[in-house]
C-alpha cells in the first residue's frame, strides 16, 4: 500500500487511478495489515513511479556498502594468501636450485656463462615495480600534504566532507526514505559531485597505502563505505535513503590535522583543545545520527511499526543529556534498536563526557590570559622589557621610568615573561594599565616576538635576575635572549642588563650587536664596583652619584636636620639638552660659570663633536674647549622643565633676567651661522689648516678680535680668553692643529674618553715639569697599551702574599683594605673591577693608594688573573673577621675599608645575605687602637677624629694635605659595606633611628656613603634608555676611564697589555678625577667660615679650573653644640646661597696634575724611614695661599736648567712656552697662561710625600 505524504491523492494522474483500484479490490481480511502499514509514509513523486506494493529498498542501500566493504576485504585477504603461499613455494624452489648448483658442476659452469634469454625476462618485472613504485610515491606526497598541491588537496576533501555533512543536516529534515528525482533535486546533485571526488580521493588514498589491510579498516575508509555507494544506489533507483550519511561527522577529527597544514595551531595545548573538543563533537554527531535514523525508521522485525517522529536535534539533545547523567524523559528512545544503542553508548559517552569536559574546560581556563597581541598605537613608541620580571624588579623599574619628574614619557611598556603574574604584580599592572601591558610568554620563540612587535619597538630592555645563586647562569640566559632577538630583528637597540663583566665579551660575538647604534650592556659587577672604588678616592661619592642617575622626588622637611640638606640634593639627577646657540665660542668654563648663576644649572660636561662629527663626551674640559652648535649639554638639575633654560636662554633677551624661572622660549631671531664659521670666528679651533690659510690668523690679533665680537656678542671673560687663544695660536706650530691631531678614539657614538686623544694643543713632551719625556726615554712599560691605567709585568701571587708578621713591619698607611668573603665555590665578584678605577693614570705613581686583600687565599687565587698586572697590590691571607689580621694591616690608619662578599646569594633566607658583612662591619667598629704611631700621617678622608687639635703643629696641613691623629676607635675609620638586601642596612648603625621599611636612600648609612646595595643601580635601565650617553658618563666617572677600546682587549687575552709610552698614550692621562676639597685652611678658608657655596664655586672654577658638585659635611654641623660624631653625609649641587662650614669637603672635578709627578722623584723611594713617612692624599685637597711656602731655590734652578735644555731641544717655535716655565698651567691642553700668583698656588698644592710598603715597594715600582 503506498500512501501519499500528506494524505490526498491528486487527480487526473493515472496511478491515483490504479492506486484506487487497488484499495477497492482489497479484502476486508486484510483491513488489520492495511491499518498497521498507514503509519509508514512513503513519499512519492507523480513524475517517479515508486514502488506499487511500498516496500522499503533500505536494504539495497546497506547492502551496497556492505558488499564493498567485505568484497574488499576479501579480496585483499586473499591476495595475501596467494602471495604469502608462492613466497613459501618459491623459497623452497629457490633452496633446492642452491642445493643443485652445489652438487652439479656442469649448473656451475653453465652459472657461469652470461645469460642471454632470462636477462630479457627480468628486466620486465623491474621496470614494472619501479612504475608501481613512482605511482605509489607520487600518491602519497598528494595526500601528505608535503607540497602545496597537497595541503590544497588534504583541504579540499575536508571542506567538502563538511559540505556533505551539512546536506545530511538539509536532507535530515525529510523522511528516512523518500522518492527524488536526481536530475531535479539540486542538493542530490551536489553529494553525489561530493562523493565522486571522495572516490577519487579514496583510489589515491589505496595507492599510497603501505598495507592495505589496515588501510582498509580505517575510519575514514569505514566512512566512505558507509557514504559513497548509498549515492550511486540512490540515482539509479529514483530513491534516496538518509541511511549512514551521518558518519560524515567522524571526518570532524582530523580538523586539528587540518589547521596545523594551515599553521594555525602551534602550541601543544591548542592542538590538544582542538583534538578533544573535534573527538567529542563527532562522537556526539554520529551518534545523534544513528539514534535519528532507528527512531525515524523503527525496528526491522516489527516491521517499522514501532518508529516515532525526531528531528535530527531533538537527537543531539537526547544524547548531550545522556551523556551528561541528567535525561530529563521529554524524550526518549522508543525502538529497541535506539534503546539498545543507548546502553552501550551511555557508558562509552559518559566516559567521554567525565574525562572530556573537563579537560576541555580546564584547557580553555589555563589558556594564557595575557596570550594576545600587541595593537600599536599611532604616534607613541613602545618598549619591550623581558628576562627577570617579578614584583620587585617591575616596580623599581616603573617607579623610575615613569616618574613625573621626567618629561612626559609618551612610551608604552610592553612585559613579555613566561610565566604569568601573581596576584601582586597583576595589581601593579593594573594601577598603570594606561602605559603598561603584559603578554606572556618568551623571547626565545619568535612567535611571541611577533606578538609584542619587536620588529616597530623603540628599544628592548632585559632585566636580570641580581640575587640569583649562578650568576654566569643567569648571564648566559641574557645572552640568549639578545641572540634570539637580533636574530629576529637585528636593527631593534638592546639595553641587557649583566652581572659579571667577563660575560660582557660574549655580547661582542653577536653580528648585529653595535654599541655604536645604541645597544649597551650594563654591567652590575663593574658600575658596582666602580662606584666603591670612587669612594675610596672620596667617600660619599658613590651615595652621590647613585641619587644623581636614580629619579628621586623631593621631600620637603621644615626641621633643622641633617635630613633636610640631603633630601634636598636627593632631589638632583642627571639630564642632557642641547645648549642655546647663545653659548657658541664661549669656553666651557664661562659656561659653567653662567649656568649656574644665572641658570641655576650645574654643567658638568659635554658632548663635543669634531669636523668628522665624531663625537666623545668631555667632563669638566679646561678653556681650550669651545662650544659649538647643537653642543649637548649633562646637567644636574631637579627636574626636566629646569634643563629647558639651557635652550631657551638668549642673550639679548635673558640677559637682565635675575629669576632663572622667568626664562622661556623668546621670539627674537638670531643670527645662524653654520658652525664651522662660528667656531672660526670664536678661536679657530676647528679650522684644521696652517697660520697662512686660516682666514682669521690672517690679521692681527686686535682685528680679529673685532670680527669675533661683530659676529656674535661674547662676555668679557670669554673675549679675553678667545684673545689669549689667538695669541697662542700665533706663536704655536701650525701643525699641531690639524684634523688627524683633533681625532677621537674612531668613529664612535660616544667615547668613553674625558678627553679626546689628541686634544692637546702643545705635544705632550714640550710640557715643562711633567715626567712624559724620562717616561719615554727610559723605554719601560708604566701603563697599559691604551694609556688608561698603571701597568706592571704580571706577578705570581706567591710574592705578593704577606703574612701577618710581615703586614704588621710594613706599616701601611693611607691604603685601601678590601675585606672579601669567599671560597672555593663563591661566585667571582669582578675584583679588577675596584682596582682599575685606584690604578687609573690620572694619578701619579706616588699618588697610587696601596691596595691590600684580607681573605680565602682560595678565592682570591681565582681572581689573581685578572689583577696580576697592577702595581702597590697585597694579599694577607686570613678572615675580615678576625681582628688579629685587621690590626697586621693597620686597618686603623686606612683611607678605606672595603667589605665584599662573594657568597651572598648562596642563601635563601634573605635576611641573611649580608650577615658575613654586616659582622664584619660591626667587628672593625667595635676595634679600640692605641695611639702609638701617631706620628703617621693618616688620610682624614674627611674625618677629623675627637680631640683633634687644628693649632697644634703636627695637625697643620704640610703642602697642602690633611694630618691628623691616629685612629683610637673602629667607629672612625672609613668603611663602605656592600650589602644585597636593603632592609639589612638597619643593622649596620647601631645608633641610628632608620625604620626597617625606609627605603635604603633615605636610611642614614646610605647617605652617610658607608653602605651600598646594587639595587640602586636599577634606575640604570631607564637612565640609559631616555640619554644613551648616560651610561657613557657613568663608566668614564666610575671606572677609571674604561673604554670599548679596552674592553674588546679584555674579551681578547683577559688581562691588561703593557705598553709603551707614546704621546697618544700619555694624552690619555689628561683627564678629570673626583677630589675632596678641604675647606679650613688654603685659599678657601676664608669662604669656610660662613661664605657662600656660589662664590666657592666660582672661584675653584675660574682659579684652577675645578668644578665644585657636592658637599660631604659632618652630620652634627648645624648643631650649635660641638659634637664628637665623625659622621658625614652628602649634600648634592648645593644652591648659590648655600652657607659653609669650616669642617666641609668639596666634592670636585679637578684637573690632570702633570707636575706633580717630578716633585716627587727625589721622594718617591723615602718610605723606608719614618721620618719621611707621609702619604699622599689623592681624594683631600687643601690648597694653602701662595704666600705660605715657597719652593726651594735649588729646585728651582735645577728645573730651569732642565726645561731650558729640553726647549733647546724642541726647536724655536715653541719659544713662547718656556719664557716663563712656573707659570704654564699645568694642564696640558690648557691654552692661557697662568699667572706668577697663581702657579706658586698650584706649585703648593702639589705633594712631596708618600708612604709605600716597605717590602713590595721594588717590586710594584715599574
Amino acid at each position: 500500500m503506498l500512501a501519499e505524504a500528506d494524505g490526498t491523492v491528486p487527480h487526473g494522474s493515472d496511478s491515483s487511478m490504479r492506486t484506487s483500484s487497488i484499495n477497492n479490490n482489497i479484502n476486508p481480511d486484510s483491513s488489520i495489515l492495511i491499518s498497521k502499514m498507514e503509519d509508514v509514509v512513503i513519499p512519492f513523486s507523480s513524475e517517479v513511479p515508486c514502488d506499487n506494493n511500498g516496500q522499503r529498498m533500505w536494504w539495497a542501500f546497506l547492502a551496497s556498502s556492505m558488499v564493498t566493504f567485505f568484497g574488499g576485504l576479501f579480496i585483499i585477504l586473499l591476495w595475501r594468501t596467494l602471495k604469502y603461499l608462492w613466497t613459501v613455494c618459491c623459497h623452497c624452489n629457490i633452496k633446492n636450485k642452491e642445493a643443485q648448483k652445489v652438487n652439479n658442476p656442469a649448473n656451475n659452469q653453465a652459472a657461469d656463462r652470461p645469460p642471454k634469454g632470462p636477462d630479457e625476462k627480468e628486466e620486465a618485472p623491474a621496470s614494472e615495480v619501479g612504475w608501481m613504485t613512482s605511482v605509489k610515491d607520487w600518491a602519497g606526497v598528494m595526500i601528505s600534504a608535503q607540497t602545496l598541491t597537497g595541503r590544497v588537496l588534504v583541504v579540499l576533501v575536508f571542506a567538502l566532507s563538511i559540505g556533505a555533512l551539512g546536506i545530511y543536516f538539509i536532507d535530515s529534515s525529510d523522511p528516512i526514505e523518500s522518492c527524488q528525482n536526481f536530475y531535479k533535486d539540486f542538493t542530490l546533485q551536489i553529494d553525489m559531485a561530493f562523493n565522486v571526488f571522495f572516490l577519487l580521493y579514496f583510489g589515491l588514498r589505496f595507492i599510497a597505502a603501505n598495507d592495505k589491510l589496515w588501510f582498509w579498516l580505517e575510519v575514514n575508509s569505514v566512512v566512505d563505505f558507509f557514504t559513497v555507494p548509498p549515492v550511486f544506489v540512490s540515482v539509479y533507483l529514483n530513491r534516496s535513503w538518509l541511511g549512514l550519511r551521518f558518519l560524515r561527522a567522524l571526518r570532524l577529527i582530523q580538523f586539528s590535522e587540518i589547521l596545523q597544514f594551515l599553521n594555525i595551531l602551534k602550541t601543544s595545548n591548542s592542538i590538544k583543545l582542538v583534538n578533544l573538543c573535534s573527538i567529542f563533537i563527532s562522537t556526539w554527531l554520529t551518534a545523534a545520527g544513528f539514534i535519528h535514523l532507528v527512531e525515524n525508521s523503527g525496528d526491522p522485525w516489527e516491521n517499522f511499526q514501532n518508529s516515532q517522529s525526531l528531528s535530527y536535534w531533538e537527537c543531539v539533545y537526547l544524547l548531550m543529556v545522556t551523556m551528561s547523567t541528567v535525561g530529563y524523559g521529554d524524550v526518549y528512545a522508543k525502538t529497541t534498536l535506539g534503546r539498545l544503542f543507548m546502553v552501550f553508548f551511555i557508558l562509552g559517552g559518559l566516559a567521554m563526557f567525565a574525562s572530556y569536559v573537563p579537560e576541555i574546560i580546564e584547557l580553555i581556563g589555563n589558556r594564557k590570559k595575557y596570550g594576545g597581541s600587541y595593537s600599536a598605537v599611532n604616534g607613541r613608541k613602545h618598549i619591550v622589557v623581558c628576562g627577570h620580571i617579578t614584583l620587585e624588579s617591575v616596580s623599581n623599574f616603573l617607579k623610575d621610568f615613569l616618574h613625573k619628574d621626567r618629561d612626559d614619557v609618551n612610551v608604552e611598556i610592553v612585559f613579555l615573561h613566561n610565566i604569568s603574574p601573581n596576584l601582586e604584580l597583576e595589581a601593579l599592572f593594573k594601577r598603570h594599565f594606561t602605559q603598561v601591558e603584559f603578554y606572556q610568554g618568551s623571547v626565545l620563540n619568535p612567535h611571541d616576538l611577533a606578538r609584542v612587535k619587536i620588529e616597530s619597538a623603540d628599544a628592548c630592555l632585559i632585566l636580570a635576575n641580581k640575587y640569583c645563586a649562578d650568576p654566569d647562569a643567569e648571564d648566559a640566559s641574557n645572552i640568549m635572549r639578545v641572540i634570539s632577538i637580533k636574530n629576529y630583528h637585528p636593527k631593534i637597540r638592546i639595553i641587557t642588563q649583566m652581572l659579571q663583566y667577563h660575560n660582557k665579551a660574549h655580547l661582542l660575538n653577536i653580528p648585529s650587536w653595535n654599541w655604536k647604534e645604541g645597544d649597551d650592556a650594563i654591567c652590575l659587577a663593574e658600575l658596582k664596583a666602580g662606584f666603591i672604588a670612587q669612594s675610596c678616592l672620596a667617600q660619599g661619592l658613590s651615595t652621590m652619584l647613585a641619587n644623581l642617575f636614580s629619579m628621586r622626588s623631593f621631600i620637603e622637611i621644615e626641621e633643622d636636620t641633617w635630613q633636610k640638606y640631603y633630601l634636598e640634593g636627593v632631589a638632583n639627577e642627571m639630564y642632557t639638552e642641547y645648549l642655546s646657540s647663545a653659548f657658541v665660542g664661549l669656553s666651557f668654563p664661562t659656561v659653567c660659570e653662567l649656568c649656574y648663576v644665572k641658570l641655576k644649572l650645574l654643567l658638568i660636561a659635554i658632548e663635543y663633536k669634531s669636523e668628522q662629527r665624531e663625537s666623545s663626551i668631555l667632563i669638566n674640559p679646561g678653556n681650550h674647549v669651545k662650544m659649538q652648535e647643537g653642543t649637548l649639554g649633562f646637567f644636574i638639575a631637579s627636574d626636566a622643565k629646569e634643563v629647558k633654560r639651557a635652550f631657551f636662554y638668549c642673550k639679548a633677551c635673558h640677559d637682565d633676567i635675575t629669576d632663572p624661572k622667568r626664562i622661556k622660549k623668546c621670539g627674537c631671531k638670531r643670527p645662524k651661522m653654520s658652525v664651522y664659521k662660528r667656531m672660526k670666528l670664536a678661536c679657530c679651533f676647528d679650522c684644521g689648516r696652517s697660520e697662512q690659510d686660516c682666514s682669521c690668523m690672517s690679521g692681527s690679533v686686535h682685528s680679529n678680535m673685532d670680527t669675533l665680537q661683530r659676529a656674535y656678542p661674547l662676555s668679557s671673560v670669554s673675549v679675553h680668553d678667545c684673545a689669549t687663544t689667538l695669541r697662542a695660536f700665533e706663536d704655536e706650530h701650525p701643525s699641531t692643529l690639524s684634523p688627524k691631531k683633533k681625532q677621537r678614539n674612531g668613529g664612535m657614538r660616544n667615547s668613553p674618553n674625558c678627553s679626546p686623544k689628541m686634544m692637546s694643543r702643545h705635544d705632550p713632551l714640550l710640557i715643562p715639569g711633567n715626567e712624559q719625556i724620562e717616561n719615554m726615554d727610559m723605554n719601560v712599560k708604566r701603563y697599559d697599551s691604551t694609556g688608561m691605567f698603571h701597568w706592571c709585568p704580571s706577578k705570581d701571587i706567591e710574592k705578593v702574599i704577606l703574612t701577618r708578621s710581615e703586614a704588621s713591619m710594613t706599616v701601611l698607611s693611607g691604603h685601601v683594605v678590601v675585606c672579601i668573603f669567599g671560597d672555593v665555590t663563591s661566585a667571582l665578584v669582578g675584583l679588577r673591577n675596584l682596582v682599575m678605577p685606584l690604578r687609573a693614570s690620572n694619578f701619579h705613581y706616588h699618588e697610587l693608594k696601596p691596595i691590600v686583600f684580607v681573605g680565602s687565599l682560595d678565592y682570591l687565587r681565582r681572581e689573581w688573573e685578572t689583577l696580576h698586572n697592577f702595581p702597590k697590590v697585597s694579599i694577607l691571607p686570613g678572615t675580615p673577621l678576625s681582628r688579629a689580621d685587621l690590626r697586621a694591616v693597620n686597618i686603623n690608619l686606612c683611607d678605606m675599608c672595603v667589605i665584599l662578599s662573594a657568597n651572598q646569594n648562596n642563601i635563601e633566607d634573605a635576611s641573611l645575605q649580608d650577615k658575613e658583612c654586616i659582622l664584619a662591619s660591626l667587628n672593625i667598629k667595635s676595634m679600640q687602637f692605641d695611639d702609638s704611631i701617631g706620628v703617621l700621617q693618616a688620610n682624614s678622608q674627611g674625618f677629623t677624629p675627637p680631640g683633634m687639635d687644628r693649632s697644634s703643629p703636627d695637625s697643620s696641613p704640610v703642602h697642602g694635605f690633611v694630618r691628623q691623629a691616629s685612629v683610637t676607635t673602629g667607629s672612625n675609620i672609613p668603611i663602605i659595606t656592600e650589602l644585597v638586601n636593603d632592609s639589612n642596612v638597619q643593622f649596620l648603625d647601631q645608633d641610628d633611628d632608620d625604620d626597617p621599611d625606609t627605603e635604603l636612600y633615605l636610611t642614614q648609612p646610605f647617605a652617610c656613603g658607608t653602605a651600598f646595595a646594587v639595587s640602586v643601580l636599577d634606575s640604570l635601565m631607564s637612565a640609559t634608555y631616555f640619554n644613551d650617553n648616560i651610561l657613557t658618563l657613568i663608566r668614564t666617572l666610575v671606572t677609571g676611564g674604561a673604554t670599548p677600546e679596552l674592553e674588546a682587549l679584555l674579551a681578547e687575552e683577559n688581562a691588561l697589555r703593557g705598553g709603551y709610552s707614546t704621546p697618544q698614550t700619555l694624552a690619555n692621562r689628561d683627564r678629570c678625577r673626583v677630589a675632596q676639597l678641604a675647606l679650613y685652611d688654603g685659599p678657601f678658608a676664608d669662604l669656610g667660615d660662613g661664605g657662600c657655596y656660589g662664590d666657592l664655586f666660582c672661584k675653584a672654577l675660574k682659579t684652577y679650573n675645578m668644578l665644585c658638585f657636592g658637599i660631604y659635611r659632618l652630620r652634627d654641623a648645624h648643631l650649635s653644640a660641638p659634637s664628637q660624631c665623625t659622621k658625614r653625609y652628602v649634600i648634592t649641587n648645593p644652591p648659590y646661597e648655600f652657607e659653609l662650614v669650616p669642617t666641609d669637603l668639596i666634592f670636585c672635578l679637578m684637573q690632570f696634575d702633570h707636575n706633580a709627578g717630578q716633585s716627587r722623584t727625589s721622594l718617591s723611594h723615602s718610605s723606608h724611614s719614618s721620618h719621611s713617612s707621609s702619604k699622599k692624599s689623592s681624594s683631600v685637597h687643601s690648597i694653602p695661599p701662595s704666600n705660605r711656602q715657597n719652593r726651594s731655590s735649588k729646585t728651582r734652578e735645577a728645573r730651569d736648567k732642565q726645561n731650558a735644555t729640553r726647549m733647546n731641544r724642541m726647536g724655536q717655535e715653541k719659544k713662547w712656552f718656556t719664557d716663563e716655565p712656573e707659570n704654564a698651567y699645568p694642564r696640558n691642553i690648557q691654552i692661557k697662561p697662568m699667572s706668577t700668583h697663581m702657579a706658586n698656588q698650584v706649585n703648593q698644592y702639589k705633594s712631596t710625600s708618600s708612604l709605600i710598603p716597605p717590602i713590595r715597594e721594588v717590586e710594584d715600582e715599574c
